[in-house]
């Protein structure tokens, strides 16, 4: 019998959902906006809508579990969301107890990074891997450490912040509050800023048309350099020696045997590569120079695959299970 988990994947912009089987095949998938300003209560009666309409995509498979990938800070062991920047109401919230009182499956809960980690130490770029460092850049820097074939996750699953390490002393103010966090000067929203600084509305630059004369994000800079804008590839050398540095204190401090770079700023790996691998080889003590950095693989559902695989990982700790209620979502 194919094993299924049901994954969530709770972002602050999106939700999504899928049916994910234990090649980490997708088997149905949908999403909706996240409603992020409405309180936990709403969040969840969208979670009950997106099972009911994935589920109805596959109506002849039962999950095993639910795995749900949602914004630290956050409690996996507890199951609790502690408190979200990008989630208005969010305290303290049982969502593990209150997804499973509802849908009567065991339910596991992990940072939306940690998830993407799994996914793609399971069945990505670090498969096969004893230890993985996983960095996400994209609008912030997020991440997720596998250590001995286990997550890392710290005093109550907060461990490995590595967007809010320090790496310089200059900058612009991290929304954290602190000057020259790893994530305040290499993250995708970052690339996008520098660009649009760099440029001006309508000044004729390909950034800004491609643009469409608004302000340039990291994905536009990224494009712009594929078709040889100078400017681009200026911005792109200098993201890349910030990725370099804060790269090389990941590999000093977790050792991995491979890192796994991930997010909507990897889709210009091949254009960092080459400038990300000379920063580190001149900066790491020789022992770190030779561990393989590469381009995540999952894409986008990375968290949703991640997700699923608390469940089908645990497959002994699940045992059989109740089949999930199929009913559409309530009102109320």
């Amino acid at each position: 019998m194919n094993k299924v988990a049901l994954a969530f994947d709770l972002g602050g912009t999106e939700l999504r959902a899928a049916l994910v089987d234990e090649a980490g095949s997708l088997l149905a998938f949908s999403a909706m906006p996240t409603a992020a300003a409405d309180g936990p209560a709403a969040v969840t009666r969208q979670m009950e809508q997106l099972a009911a309409e994935v589920l109805a995509q596959t109506p002849d498979l039962s999950p095993i579990g639910i795995g749900v990938g949602a914004p630290g800070p956050l409690d996996p062991e507890a199951g609790i969301v502690i408190g979200p920047p990008t989630l208005i109401g969010w305290h303290e919230v049982p969502l593990a107890t209150i997804l499973s009182d509802r849908f009567e499956l065991p339910v596991r809960l992990e940072n939306d990074a940690n998830a993407a980690a799994l996914g793609e130490w399971h069945y990505g770029a670090g498969r096969g891997a004893d230890s993985m460092v996983f960095v996400t850049v994209s609008t912030g820097i997020g991440g997720g450490v596998i250590a001995n074939g286990r997550t890392l996750h710290g005093r109550r699953g907060l461990a490995a912040e590595i967007g809010h390490m320090t790496i310089t002393n200059e900058g612009e103010r991290c929304f954290c509050g602190a000057i020259g966090c790893f994530e305040a000067v290499a993250s995708g929203t970052a690339l996008g800023r520098h660009a649009t600084a760099r440029t001006r509305k309508f000044d004729g630059s390909l950034m800004r048309a491609i643009a469409s004369d608004g302000d340039v994000s990291g994905r536009h800079v990224v494009e712009a350099a594929r078709k040889g804008d100078v400017l681009a590839m200026e911005l792109l050398d200098a993201e890349a020696r910030w990725l370099g540095i804060g790269f090389t204190n990941l590999l000093h401090l977790y050792s991995p045997d491979i890192l796994v770079m991930g997010g909507g700023i990897s889709h210009g790996f091949d254009l960092l590569q080459e400038v990300v691998v000379a920063t580190v080889r001149e900066r790491a003590m020789p022992a770190y120079r030779g561990v393989p950095i590469v381009a995540a693989q999952l894409g986008r559902h990375a968290g949703l695959i991640g997700a699923a695989s608390l469940i089908l990982g645990q497959e002994t700790d699940i045992g059989a299970s109740p089949s999930i209620e199929r009913k559409e979502a309530s009102n109320g």
